[in-house]
């Protein structure tokens, strides 16, 4: 487990911070968590999303990243150092391949999305507001499989040419100028949503907690979106940790992160909910529209705002803000597998993960148009593509990951990491408790769920 003398490190505590929170603030803070509050209760399902930051979060954030400062590795070779001799085949290496796998995965269709929200950042810079608002728009745009495949192939060549930068001149220099902007803008867009005639009405129902509209699917689908909000299981926190400085406070750091992400979420929140509530006299099945929200409802509401184009470009520029520094923590950790994994150098292992991403994303940006008669499961390859991921891979390997910490590590030894700083561990109960018993409860719940959804045997 000793240090690579090469190894690429943040630059302190608001480098890693920034790049973090970039990492965790992404198209799920901005673009799911809205429709899903809407969706399961409002009020109930922001306390409870809040609670399980808090405790389930905040354990699985402070694991991940003692397991990779401790290492120095990213996701294979940190479960790898723990291995017996001749034994880095079994549980170890399952946990850490899956680990590393994921962002691999999601990076390709990630990149899709970020396409999108470029194309209609570039209607809105031309004054195409009304035409956005269109039904059928967005429809014929990904159907267009040459058009969609453009945008995403622009998306995704700015994100490999950060990674090309290095961490310190791309990912950590990028995210402390978009970070800084992303929070101005959403304040910015949030109250002038609030402010709206009738959108009070969705402030209330956003904000205040409501016992009737509990269920317990509120609780599934709170932990399903914190893993995706907090970018939990995706190897990231991993690869982040290995870069952070042994003098940096890793639960200080895990507790700006979570303020920030929870934070920017409830901004979303209040960007999107209220507008829509004003937009459609109050009628939940609108907040509801789900993926749909933020590429065909959303414009529509923005249309029939007074300053609706300028919104738009300013709310399309926050979520591209957004998109960018999660695709930049995802391609990072890729990356840094095949450093490590490989002995590559970091150009070698980013044109490979360019050429995956390419080839991955365009299945997932044709899906909708020249392959759209082409399913995995029933699914368009996005779709399958996030399922997979999210769905399935990203609860296993919390799983891995807790059971590693727990049976393998031993949770004394990821105390003695986060209090190298000099700094007494404060919430170390809570991650004791969350550690052993219940984060590898809620991961299988999330799991089990999710699977059951998919297949039709519990509907979400």
């Amino acid at each position: 487990m000793e240090q690579k003398q090469n190894r690429s490190s943040f630059s302190g505590k608001l480098g890693f911070v920034l790049s973090a929170a970039g990492a965790s603030v992404g198209l799920g803070n901005i673009w799911r968590f809205p429709y899903l509050a809407a969706k399961y209760g409002g009020g109930i399902f922001l306390l409870i999303y809040i609670v399980l930051a808090l405790t389930f979060g905040y354990t699985m954030i402070m694991a991940e990243t003692a397991l990779g400062r401790m290492t120095h590795k990213s996701p294979v070779s940190a479960y790898g150092a723990f291995a017996k001799p001749g034994r880095k085949n079994g549980f170890l290496g399952f946990g850490g391949w899956i680990n590393a796998v994921i962002p691999v995965l999601i990076v390709p269709y990630y990149s899709v999305i970020g396409g999108w929200v470029i194309k209609y950042l570039f209607e809105y810079l031309r004054g195409n507001a009304q035409g956005l608002a269109e039904d059928g728009y967005f429809s014929a745009f990904i159907a267009d499989g040459a058009s969609a495949e453009v945008c995403f192939l622009l998306f995704a060549f700015f994100t490999l040419g950060i990674i090309f930068a290095g961490v310190r001149n791309g990912v950590e220099r990028v995210s402390r100028l978009m970070m800084p902007v992303l929070v101005v803008l959403s304040v910015i867009i949030a109250v002038y949503s609030v402010t709206r005639p009738g959108a009070l009405a969705g402030v209330a129902y956003f904000l205040v907690p409501n016992p009737a509209n509990f269920s317990w699917m509120t609780v599934v689908t709170a932990m399903g979106q914190m893993f995706y909000s907090l970018s939990i299981a995706m190897g990231i926190l991993v690869t982040f940790g290995s870069y952070m400085k042994k003098d940096v406070s890793i639960e200080e750091s895990t507790e700006h992160v979570e303020i920030f992400d929870t934070l920017i979420a409830v901004m979303a929140g209040l960007m999107i909910i209220p507008a829509v509530f004003a937009f459609s006299g109050g009628d939940p099945d609108t907040l509801q529209a789900g993926p749909a929200l933020m590429f065909i409802t959303i414009p529509k509401v923005f249309a029939s705002m007074g300053l609706g184009t300028v919104v738009g470009v300013l709310f399309f520029v926050l979520v591209l803000f957004a998109a960018v520094t999660s695709s930049i923590a995802l391609t990072e950790s890729a990356v840094s597998t095949f450093e490590d994994e490989l002995g590559w150098g970091r150009k070698k292992a980013t044109v490979l993960v360019g050429v995956i991403m390419v080839a991955l994303g365009t299945l997932s940006s044709l899906g909708y148009g020249p392959l759209a008669g082409v399913t995995v499961i029933g699914m368009q390859f996005l779709d399958f593509f996030d399922f997979l991921t999210n769905s399935v891979m990203m609860p296993i390997a919390a799983i891995a990951t807790c059971l590693l910490v727990s049976r393998v590590i031993g949770v004394d030894k990821i105390e003695q990491e986060v209090e190298l700083d000099g700094q007494p561990f404060r919430r170390k109960r809570i991650f004791r408790f969350m550690i052993r018993w219940l984060c590898p409860v809620f991961a299988a719940v999330i799991l089990a769920s999710s699977v059951a959804n998919a297949f039709g045997i519990i509907k979400m």
